[in-house]
């Protein structure tokens, strides 16, 4: 095992690992835990009981935020020609179709979203092997293939983020920035907790949730209620 640094132990020392903290004890102790130079993420892990490798056990969704996750995101729109005037209007940070093939083959990935419609998943195909790597190409369950273009884009820009298993069945995402109030913070944990519960699997028979942890960017996490 790697040994920690002393700020990690020093850290680490002012959480009971045995204990479950009520929410809001848990978000005031990560902000004090935080040991990084700049101003950390709250991030959420959340052990499940569900088996990804089932596809009726699968869980992917998507969830507005309430107060955001504090970092901006560049939201591209591969539309067809008609529909590039709302996506600009609703805030795209790149709009086209052709030209957006050209720069990801090119390398030149310079968005964190890409939202499609249904009949132009066909061109986007073709750049398929470059985006699914870097879990980019757009799809229904992730939200990111719409009939509404410029509602999409708003919804994004605004704080949608999506969650979904990894192939240990937890999940792990950040809710926002570790100066931002307890109570947003706190709106921010329940809003993506309650859309998991939503979701829950109809493959998943016991309780969908096992453990759940807060933790700082850079810090010991700790264990919720």
């Amino acid at each position: 095992m790697a040994k920690k640094g002393k700020k990690y132990v020093e850290a680490r020392a002012k959480v009971d690992a045995e204990a479950k903290y009520p929410l809001a004890d848990a978000v005031a102790l990560v902000k004090e835990v935080s040991y990084s130079k700049f101003v950390g993420s709250l991030e959420l892990h959340v052990d499940t009981n569900a088996n990804p490798k089932y596809n009726d056990q699968a869980l992917r969704g998507t969830v507005v935020l309430p107060h955001g996750t504090g970092k901006t995101v560049k939201v591209a729109a591969f539309v067809a020609d008609d529909k590039r005037d709302a996506a600009k209007a609703a805030g795209a940070d790149l709009v086209g179709n052709t030209e957006i093939v050209d720069a990801v083959n090119k390398g030149d990935i310079n968005f964190d979203i890409l939202i499609t419609t249904a009949d132009q998943m066909r061109d986007l195909a073709r750049i398929a092997k470059q985006l699914w790597p870097k879990g980019l190409m757009p799809s229904p369950k992730a939200g990111t293939v719409v009939a509404d273009i410029a509602k999409a884009v708003d919804e994004f820009k605004k704080w949608k983020v999506e969650y979904k298993l990894d192939k240990h069945g937890s999940i792990h995402i950040a809710l926002g920035k570790l100066n931002f109030d307890d109570a947003q913070l706190i709106e921010n944990v329940e809003t993506v907790l309650k859309s998991m519960d939503d979701n829950k699997p109809t493959g998943v028979k016991w309780n969908l949730i096992k453990k759940i942890y807060l933790a700082p960017t850079m810090g010991p996490g700790v264990q919720v209620q």
